[in-house]
């Protein structure tokens, strides 16, 4: 891909995941996918707000992520809810395995972008849910400070 010069372009982005868990660690990771459904990406038809992944058979698959069909392909578009396979380095992956195994945590994709080479990667965060009284007290501390900034205005 010579001549093409990528700034990281955020193609989808999971506002729900920093509302329902707490964040503990995030890894960049490669995602595989076909030559349509990269172009597809490319325009920006990914949704991964109900998506989610998991390790098996020592392999980082991401599921529910969905990518709209290219709209000039033909019969090689993929299924657009397909699981894909996620590519982390196999010291990462164990460490996971640890995570969500021993401590119970959960792997949920942030976002997703185009870093600066062309590639596809994914943002996965090993979470912690939250209760519903942790989110009230997330959107009372938002209000808050919203309040705060506007009285500095003032």
């Amino acid at each position: 891909m010579k001549g093409r010069v990528y700034l990281m372009k955020v193609v989808a982005n999971n506002k729900k995941a920093r509302h329902d868990y707490f964040i503990e660690e995030t890894y960049e990771a490669g995602i595989t996918l076909t030559g349509t459904e990269i172009k597809s990406v490319r325009q920006g038809k990914v949704s991964i707000k109900e998506s989610y992944a998991k390790i098996e058979n020592e392999e980082l698959i991401l599921y529910g992520m969905n990518i709209s069909p290219y709209e000039h392909g033909n019969r090689f578009n993929a299924e657009p809810l397909r699981p894909r396979k996620l590519l982390l380095h196999k010291r990462e992956i164990r460490k996971l395995i640890g995570y969500t195994t021993l401590k119970g945590l959960t792997l949920v994709p942030l976002k997703m972008y185009i870093n600066g080479r062309g590639l596809a990667k994914v943002e996965i965060a090993v979470a912690r849910g939250k209760k519903e009284y942790d989110k009230r007290h997330d959107i009372a501390k938002r209000d808050a400070d919203r309040r705060m900034q506007q009285a500095m205005r003032r």
